[in-house]
């Protein structure tokens, strides 16, 4: 077996933690392909052979990878769509980070995951994507994200009227700050800051939640995600920003965009025992009530 490594960064603290994570591997005889951006921060600390396979971006992730395991916390499974892309290789987010909401997978269960890797005791849960299209190149080659598509003002520009179609016909203009179309996985994300509503994982919809609306009867809408969402931006700024998950662009107003469905999938590694409700209980105390 062959796991693929990805990381951002290194903390002291996290220093034997990793280092009992590539113990774990070993004993499991699982072959570990590590980011060279990741392997050089850990040269220093740990003691790893001299010809440990590396990758540095996608074209290095071939069919051979069974996994790819994700070392921090959701930002950092984020990046691993730009990896992964539509390779279908699972990725199992072990928390290093706060929330961990998406890196689901406490430090302290390791071991376990590693085991459930081996002895195939996990879930794949299948989480759609969002697309965008543009009649200029957004994004390099990786123009869809896991958790949201957003259109935002500049930093110092007024707020911007977002004009919005569903598969072509006028379904509102939003005077706000800008505009957020979330995947059911996103609506946990910065959708849910912005009053968003929480979607269960698999229920095949988009959110659109707009950023500080500059109308008392503006609020977000959930729709089904085999719609085309379109949009038209004005504004005085001659620029607007788009974001893709953490990735932004700076874009031209008369820009066409459009977020659809991505036609792939991203495969997401947990434990038998952590599910939705679990995640949603225990990360965002969902129901907690100090009468119960």
């Amino acid at each position: 077996m062959k796991v693929a490594i990805y990381s951002r960064i290194l903390d002291h603290e996290q220093q034997n933690e990793v280092e009992q994570l590539f113990h774990e591997l070993a004993s499991q005889k699982i072959a570990p392909v590590v980011h060279h951006a990741f392997l050089e921060k850990i040269r220093p600390y740990f003691s790893l052979p001299d010809n440990i396979a590396v990758f540095h971006d996608s074209s290095d992730l071939d069919e051979s990878i069974d996994f790819l395991i994700s070392l921090g916390g959701d930002g950092t499974l984020l990046d691993t769509v730009s990896l992964v892309r539509n390779k279908n290789i699972p990725v199992l987010g072990i928390n290093f980070g706060r929330l961990g909401f998406l890196a689901s997978i406490g430090k302290e269960e390791m071991v376990n995951a590693v085991s459930s890797l081996v002895n195939r005791t996990f879930v794949v849960d299948k989480r759609s994507l969002i697309h965008l299209d543009a009649n200029k190149p957004l994004f390099d080659k990786v123009p869809y994200g896991l958790n949201e598509f957003a259109i935002h003002k500049t930093d110092t520009s007024p707020m911007i009227k977002i004009h919005t179609y569903l598969n072509g016909e006028f379904l509102n203009t939003y005077w706000a700050d800008g505009l957020i179309v979330s995947t059911p996985t996103g609506s946990t994300g910065y959708s849910l800051s912005c009053d968003g509503p929480v979607v269960f994982p698999d229920s095949s919809s988009f959110v659109i939640t707009p950023v500080a609306p500059h109308n008392l009867n503006i609020r977000p809408i959930v729709v089904p995600d085999n719609n085309i969402i379109s949009f038209e931006v004005e504004g005085r700024a001659d620029n607007f920003i788009c974001a893709l998950d953490s990735r932004k662009e700076i874009v031209d107003k008369n820009v066409q965009l459009a977020v659809r469905r991505e036609s792939f999938t991203l495969s997401l590694v947990r434990l038998n025992e952590n599910n939705f409700l679990q995640t949603l209980r225990n990360k965002l105390s969902w129901g907690l009530d100090t009468r119960n």
